[in-house]
């Protein structure tokens, strides 16, 4: 889902259509505040991935000050942020850039390259999105089942897992059982490769 967020109508409904014309799904909000009401009601990331186009200069909350409340939520990997102004300039570029923008357009900008550089965020939104899931479904596990998984990917076979942690084989086929179910695998190799992502 590509957010727009300007206070020109002419300049959302002319992204909203370039989205549309590649077949992105996009939702406009007239101000900062609109789509930081909307956050607040709980904000749910698209499976196709999420990306915020903002304007830099705006009344009241500007583009960058909803900027940096993203950055402290620590949400600007799964929205990536790219910036809309006309009134930018080469420091407030590299700074936005610096700080995690994902990039920076000056308005009139080239149509084309910003869709691009739109698909490029969405695509990284999906890959944070992935390796949320995975430290979610990480953190679900008990001490005893984080302990059984480490073992499993340093290649130790049960009896040895067992032994090493002193329990029975059954008890640590049932942890292993656990932790195939949890993080959403069948196989150890399939957990090692989940893991390396």
């Amino acid at each position: 889902m590509l957010h727009i967020v300007d206070d020109e109508d002419i300049l959302r409904d002319a992204l909203s259509w370039l989205a549309r014309s590649r077949q992105i799904p996009s939702q406009t909000y007239p101000n900062a505040e609109a789509f930081l009401a909307k956050m607040n009601q709980g904000f749910d990331f698209a499976k196709e991935g999420d990306c915020l186009l903002l304007d830099v200069r705006m009344a009241e909350l500007s583009g960058t000050a909803l900027f940096e409340i993203l950055s402290v939520r620590r949400l600007t990997q799964r929205l990536p942020v790219i910036f809309l102004t006309g009134h930018g300039d080469v420091p407030m570029a590299v700074d936005s850039l610096k700080r995690g923008a994902f990039d920076f357009f000056e308005k009139p900008f080239n149509d084309n390259a910003l869709m691009d550089r739109v698909e490029q965020a969405l695509e990284q939104s999906i890959k944070a999105g992935e390796k949320h899931q995975i430290q979610l479904r990480l953190e679900s596990l008990s001490q005893r089942e984080q302990e059984v998984l480490e073992r499993i990917l340093q290649g130790k076979m049960n009896k040895n897992i067992a032994d090493e942690l002193g329990i029975s084989m059954r008890t640590v086929e049932v942890h292993r059982a656990h932790i195939f179910d949890k993080m959403q695998i069948k196989t150890a190799v399939e957990l090692a490769g989940l893991l390396k992502q």
